[in-house]
């Protein structure tokens, strides 16, 4: 017990916010004592456990369990058992990796926690499978293709006069950009206004019908390529008399963006929320200008990561091209009446040669369809978000 204060109280009174708990008369002075009472610790109130963010513990725990599924997994494929593969050791020391990881934490935490744990590893395992993938093929490609990247004239000629034996410093890869920038510009152009009018309809419109149409969409973006080239092959070339040259390679390259365009921009436009449509139609507006005015402009960053992934399918695209396009090793900008090239067509035809230098130049074609995709990602991004915030 301990004294808080001495002066004229009465019993119940507050002091300094609480109340007096006891009160002994002595004279005219009244002295209150303070009895502080400890609650059992049972009646102690949980702190929760933070899910997010990790702690020290946390973080000892993964990495000892790394470091023990990874020697787990050594001792098994190199000393035990004849799996002596390093596929078999990255699968081996993933799954030991998890096992250790749950044995780990349920030894400090509660059972929830494991399972939270456990997903979260198995998540983090997927996610670097897929990085190092993308990574390895990127490194592979961009060293393989480095000893020609350095030549200013693989952007600034063609194979007109070069040969395949012809050193790097003699020809380039400009016929097959200049195609392949005109094939998908065209594909784009086709593919933009019916892959929306189709995620309009879908969307906005509705019915049996819009439920068959999708249908039809979501069963076309699995359609091969080399459909898509025979198809494309014998409709227009054949049957219409198209002849091959860049255009037919576009509508190949047309119908292998517009189902992926068109169910990407439905989802899209169907996360657009409701009451913006409601707000335009109370306002007396018809229903196409709140689609036009409200929606399309709502979804366009959406829209444009949509015409993005249909342009990263197009653009590597080699079956279509190779069965409507054919192959030149001139410049030509005429997409109408003559063969044209592409840089998908071009790696093929030179990584398939045999030829060492010829080799080298695929590969130099193919770091450059790499840039060339990352720069349209980029730039049809940069324009969305700029247009989307000027509104």
């Amino acid at each position: 017990m301990s004294a808080v204060t001495t002066g004229p109280a009465l019993e119940g009174e507050v002091v300094e916010g609480r109340p007096a708990p006891r009160t002994w008369l002595r004279g005219e002075q009244v002295q209150v004592l303070d009895v502080r009472v400890q609650a059992p610790a049972a009646e102690r109130r949980a702190v929760p456990r933070a899910v997010s963010g990790t702690t020290a513990q946390d973080r000892v725990v993964v990495v000892g369990s790394v470091v023990a599924g990874a020697s787990l997994a050594w001792l098994l494929c190199f000393r035990l058992l004849p799996w002596g593969t390093p596929l078999a050791f990255v699968l081996v020391a993933t799954l030991l990796t998890v096992v250790v990881v749950a044995v780990a934490t349920a030894m400090v935490t509660p059972g929830p926690a494991v399972a939270d744990k456990v997903a979260s590893t198995v998540v983090t395992a997927g996610a670097l499978v897929v990085a190092v993938a993308f990574g390895s093929t990127l490194v592979f490609t961009f060293v393989r293709a480095w000893p020609a990247l350095w030549h200013v004239n693989l952007l600034t000629q063609d194979m007109a006069v070069a040969g395949p034996r012809d050193p790097l410093t003699v020809g380039g890869v400009l016929h097959a950009i200049v195609g392949s920038l005109i094939q998908i510009g065209i594909a784009s152009a086709i593919t933009v206004p019916l892959a929306l009018g189709t995620a309009v309809f879908m969307t906005e419109i509705g019915g049996p019908y819009a439920r068959v149409v999708r249908t039809v969409v979501e069963a076309m973006t699995a359609l091969p390529s080399v459909v898509a080239g025979l198809f494309t092959y014998t409709v227009f070339v054949l049957l219409l008399g198209v002849p091959r040259s860049g255009f037919a390679a576009s509508l190949a390259i047309t119908v292998m963006m517009l189902p992926i365009v068109a169910r990407a921009a439905d989802v899209v436009l169907r996360v657009v929320p409701s009451g913006l449509r409601e707000a335009g139609l109370a306002l007396g507006s018809s229903r196409w200008r709140v689609v036009w005015h409200v929606v399309l402009p709502t979804a366009r960053p959406g829209l444009a990561t949509a015409l993005i992934l249909g342009i990263a399918r197009g653009i590597g695209e080699t079956s279509p091209v190779l069965l409507t396009s054919g192959a030149s090793q001139f410049l030509v900008a005429d997409p109408f009446h003559t063969v044209m090239n592409s840089l998908p067509l071009f790696v093929f035809s030179t990584v398939r040669s045999g030829e060492p230098v010829y080799i080298q130049r695929g590969f130099a074609a193919a770091a450059v369809l790499l840039t060339l995709v990352l720069l349209l990602f980029v730039t049809t991004r940069f324009l969305a978000r700029r247009k989307g915030g000027s509104r």
